[in-house]
């Protein structure tokens, strides 16, 4: 009992909530919000037990709001000045919290800058502002192919062979599509989803294996309207127009669409496995994304822990507590389990059994020669993005035409933001 109250008493002091005179520490609540995703949700009541359990003078309350919500009820809080101490957020949305004052930087005394750098995989770079983080990655994502086993078999393809280049994929997916006597898709080869990663893995995959690249490397420009992006954007819009294997919409979306083994592979990413793995009706694998020319590219994105603008005082030191919590490798051995994302400590990742893993092994080495592009909007770039291709399948836009104007409009946004 006696060193269960010392390191009580240990703990309150260096909060700074012991109660003046009183002898007895003063709870410290503090609140984290992220948006609702059932995973993430559990994992995180797990580590804030852990949490609490170790740090007896913090209490956490996990607040959730749905994705379309969330931005808006984070600008409304702080308006209101009760913003949450702990908040999770894209990494494509830190300029726009920057801007809107929701965050503040990460103190260089408990998060040093040469430790980050050391441990973590070099897309966490894209929190950095300056010589400030403004936020870690509890775990991070990158992009491979999931597949049918059962049809690949079903359509004379070796399930342990999967296809490795463009041009496998592509004869993979004719042998699996299969339509009905008037043209409709019974099951299709790919499931194509635009407005989820399909613009993803156009933008950052697709236009690098073709040789080019996204955005200048400050981000301040857009890269994509060169010859590179045209080949790009005429292999994915030709899956649908020219071979005819998958078709937007099919069953609303793609990874429902895998889900119902109606599709031979998608494209998807980490956040994807605790999902699919719930599938009993069929057998299905990972493999890392097809290459064209033997050029490998991949696209690492994550959602991010930040400490909220408005913590002060005792609760900006629980707060710095939490977030050191959630960035450890303990914490990100549990996320691995419960969500199915990558660790974002190299250590935590880079062990042999993940490596080796047949499911998370591809989205490990995947991490190796992934991009992750800074974003001033997300969601304004990627809606450019999901506009330019579907005025391709659905206008007939010409390719080249639609990536210029693309180009255009997104180049406005990169221009607006710099402007302010």
């Amino acid at each position: 009992m006696k060193v269960a109250r010392r390191s009580f008493l240990a703990s309150a002091l260096a909060l700074g909530v012991f109660a003046a005179g009183s002898g007895r520490a003063q709870a410290v609540e503090i609140q984290y919000w992220q948006y609702v995703f059932d995973t993430r949700v559990q994992a995180m009541t797990e580590l804030i037990k852990q949490f609490e359990a170790e740090n007896p003078g913090i209490t956490v309350k996990q607040v959730t709001f749905p994705y379309a919500d969330y931005q808006t009820r984070l600008i409304a809080a702080k308006a209101a000045g009760r913003g949450p101490e702990v908040m999770q957020l894209f990494y494509g949305w830190l300029d726009t919290f920057i801007a809107g004052k929701l965050v503040q930087p990460l103190p260089q005394t408990a998060f040093k800058n040469a430790e980050i750098e050391r441990d973590f995989f070099p897309i966490v770079s894209a929190m950095k502002r300056g010589d400030q983080y403004y936020g870690l990655p509890t775990a991070v994502r990158s992009m491979a192919l999931f597949y049918n086993k059962d049809l690949f078999q079903k359509a004379g393809l070796d399930p342990e062979k999967p296809p490795r280049t463009l041009d496998e994929f592509v004869a993979a997916a004719k042998a699996i599509a299969k339509r009905d006597a008037a043209g409709n898709f019974q099951q299709v080869g790919i499931a194509l989803d635009i407005a989820r990663q399909d613009h993803n893995w156009w933008r950052e995959i697709l236009v690098r294996q073709y040789g080019g690249e996204s955005y200048s490397a400050d981000g301040s420009k857009v890269a994509y309207n060169t010859e590179a992006g045209e080949k790009a954007l005429a292999f994915y819009t030709g899956l649908q127009k020219v071979h005819r294997v998958g078709q937007e919409s099919f069953m609303d979306e793609g990874q429902a669409a895998f889900r119902a083994g109606l599709a031979g592979m998608v494209v998807d990413g980490t956040f994807r496995v605790a999902s699919y793995k719930t599938i009993q009706s069929f057998k299905w694998g990972v493999v890392e994304l097809p290459t064209h020319d033997g050029k490998k590219a991949n696209f690492g994105s994550y959602f991010a822990n930040a400490i909220g603008a408005s913590a002060t005082g005792e609760k900006l030191a629980a707060a710095e507590k939490f977030m050191a919590f959630i960035s450890s490798e303990k914490a990100m051995n549990v996320w691995l389990e419960k969500v199915g994302e990558l660790p974002a400590r190299r250590a935590v990742a880079l062990t042999e059994a993940n490596i080796k893993d047949p499911i998370y092994g591809p989205f490990i080495r995947g991490l190796d020669y992934a991009a992750t592009p800074p974003m001033v909007d997300e969601a304004a770039q990627r809606q450019v993005s999901i506009d330019m291709i579907n005025a391709v399948l659905l206008k007939d836009t010409p390719i080249k035409d639609a990536l210029n104007a693309a180009a255009t409009r997104e180049q406005a946004i990169l221009d607006k933001f710099k402007a302010k």
